[in-house]
């Protein structure tokens, strides 16, 4: 399958995992874990990484794979973070790149055709080593929602 964030012009980008970042993380998820708050190089927490579309070019293709679908009918089918080691600490640099996994459709319960796109994000440090992967699906419902659904 094509990887998204590899169009022409869009190799995929570099996300720095800083320390005041990851503790506003933490504070806005309300986690009290000193881990993320009080550690000189705290460690990220694990939907951290989620943070990376903030560090995506402006004209990069959505790293969810809606692009081309019909935003007022997408959902947000599920999301899920796989760890090769531990999760990065501030002071790490990764380059992020996005991948269309799986793209498929479905008849809907109430009525129209759903269509399916399942993503892979790839989290890579500075020494080459994949630090995680990320795997999120958006579904584009057969109709938009309406009152009397």
């Amino acid at each position: 399958m094509p990887d998204e964030a590899a169009e022409p012009g869009h190799p995929g980008y570099e996300m720095a995992v800083e320390r005041g970042k990851i503790r506003e993380f933490a504070r806005a998820t309300m986690s009290h874990n000193p881990e993320y708050l009080e550690d000189p190089i705290p460690v990220s927490p694990p939907t951290f990484l989620q943070t990376s579309a903030f560090w995506a070019p402006h004209d990069a293709p959505p790293a969810n794979g809606s692009g081309g679908m019909d935003l007022a009918r997408v959902l947000h089918g599920g999301q899920e973070f796989v760890f090769f080691g531990p999760p990065p600490r501030a002071g790490t640099t990764l380059r992020v790149s996005a991948r269309l996994d799986k793209e498929y459709e479905k008849e809907g319960r109430r009525g129209g055709t759903m269509r399916f796109r399942e993503t892979v994000t790839s989290f890579v440090d500075e020494h080459g080593r994949l630090v995680a992967e990320s795997r999120a699906t958006v579904i584009e419902t057969g109709r938009a929602p309406t009152e009397d659904a």
